[in-house]
């Protein structure tokens, strides 16, 4: 045996595992230095995927791919959303009728909603005045005389449950640099509320309320002060400190600021402007949905691009995620089971009290903000849990697999980094890297509400779906 070979089982190891952890820990046990590498094979490993991928990254496809991928991304970034209004659903959004319901995530019948969706949906029956009671709603809900549809389906998104009926009232965001429009509804704040499943006698005087006061009032101070910039009001919040997509504090600052002087100029008693102002200050949250139509209105000028792999949508109904990428055109749903959100809880709450991920907010990460920008964020951390080092790091790895900075949306931290923009199908069953999504927990039952708040991540399943079709279409 030669004198090299020897030296090996004499001398101190240092050694590079690469993949399973469990050889990292079986090394250390016998005292060997280990450093190891977070790795999987492309695509799982699964010879599929691995072809898909292959025929993607094909040099003649892959040159037309990144052709279209930088339209996508010059769309996104380019888009300048503007908020323009606030209308009842049934005057503005696409397709509303009075029996309609729209809610969060892909397609998805009364029979197999989460406990939530169900709960809000039952609480919104009640609200407009097609149900008694809350067993009248449920018997109505199942009837089949309910239209039940995606908001993204009508231009829309809509937070947790994203329930969203007739008489509310939704912001109205025009993106000025591409023509279409995004809508979403009005923040309920925290805790007991519609979007989180709650649906009690509070929760539908609440919704009441906004629809006769708050609505209209918003409604009025938009035609008095005109348009706001939201892009450029999203940018110096995360210079603030917020991410923007459960940390608003400084978001719902400077809309209120924007707001308040057409606000105190409406026709509105100034006992009505006072409940308007008292609600706004009872949470941070106010300015929440704003952020997520500003998000819908730049990631839809973006969809529909021949050949493009940039995701255009992530969104999660309590049962499925859904991923829509502007290669596939139109209303194309590629799905996966809905996955838990590990976080704290509120006290007297379990893990196994949480309902799955739900919702149309993670269109935040879709545009780049949220989870992606965590490191704008360090407070954060208190809500979902982590260490601020953690959060720096989320960005960090977001930027693996998105595929430009959005330069107009900054982070201080990170010497002024633009936003991670432009999640790429390719890059992220290249590396691995599933987008992260921070967010808050409702209970799996109906009628209770929000418990918790932390991390989650798509399934692995929808990138792999998107591969195999987005390679479908260059065959």
């Amino acid at each position: 045996m030669s004198t090299q070979a020897t030296s090996l089982f004499t001398s101190d190891l240092s050694v590079v595992n690469v993949g399973l952890a469990m050889f990292d820990r079986d090394l250390t046990a016998q005292g060997a230095r280990v450093t190891t590498l977070d790795w999987t094979p492309p695509g799982g490993g699964s010879p599929e995927v691995l072809a898909a991928l292959d025929a993607l990254e094909d040099p003649r496809v892959a040159a037309r791919t990144d052709a279209a991928n930088a339209e996508a991304v010059d769309r996104i970034v380019g888009a300048r959303p503007m908020l323009v209004g606030f209308g009842r659903a049934i005057d503005v959004v696409p397709g509303m009728t009075p029996t309609t319901i729209l809610h969060a995530g892909p397609p998805i019948t009364w029979d197999r909603m989460a406990g939530a969706m169900k709960g809000a949906v039952t609480g919104a029956l009640v609200f407009e005045g097609l149900a008694r009671d809350l067993d009248d709603a449920e018997r109505l809900a199942a009837s089949g005389e309910i239209t039940f549809s995606p908001c993204h389906e009508h231009d829309c998104v809509g937070s947790m449950a994203g329930v969203t009926s007739a008489s509310m009232y939704m912001h109205i965001v025009r993106n000025e640099t591409h023509g279409n429009t995004a809508f979403t509804n009005l923040s309920e704040q925290m805790a007991k509320i519609l979007r989180m499943g709650a649906n009690d006698e509070s929760v539908i005087e609440r919704l009441v309320w906004m629809r006769d006061v708050l609505g209209p009032m918003l409604k009025e101070a938009m035609e008095i002060g005109g348009p706001v910039d939201l892009r450029l009001l999203l940018s110096q919040a995360l210079h603030m400190g917020d991410e923007c997509h459960n940390r608003n504090i400084a978001g719902t600052l400077l809309l209120t600021q924007a707001l308040t002087p057409a606000l105190l100029q409406t026709s509105f008693t100034t006992e009505q402007k006072k409940e308007v102002f008292d609600f706004i200050a009872s949470s941070d949250y106010f300015s929440g949905p704003t952020w997520l139509a500003m998000a819908k209105a730049a990631m839809d000028a973006a969809h529909g691009i021949e050949g493009s792999t940039i995701v255009t949508t992530m969104a999660r109904n309590g049962v499925e995620f859904g991923l829509r990428v502007s290669g596939l055109p139109g209303n194309q749903w590629l799905t996966g089971p809905a996955q838990p959100v590990i976080g704290p809880m509120f006290a007297g709450f379990k893990p196994e009290d949480a309902g799955l991920d739900i919702g149309d907010s993670a269109i935040s990460e879709t545009y780049g903000f949220g989870g992606f920008a965590m490191a704008t964020a360090p407070a954060i951390v208190a809500l979902v849990g982590g260490t601020v080092q953690e959060a720096v790091a989320f960005t960090r790895d977001m930027g693996e697999i998105t595929t430009t900075q959005n330069p107009n949306v900054t982070i201080p931290a990170l010497g002024f980094e633009g936003i991670p923009t432009g999640i790429d199908v390719r890059k992220v069953l290249a590396t691995g890297i599933l987008p992260v999504i921070n967010t808050a927990i409702a209970h799996k039952e109906a009628g209770i509400g929000m418990i918790g708040a932390g991390i989650t991540y798509p399934p692995a399943a929808v990138f792999e779906q998107a591969a195999r079709a987005l390679a479908r279409t260059v065959a």
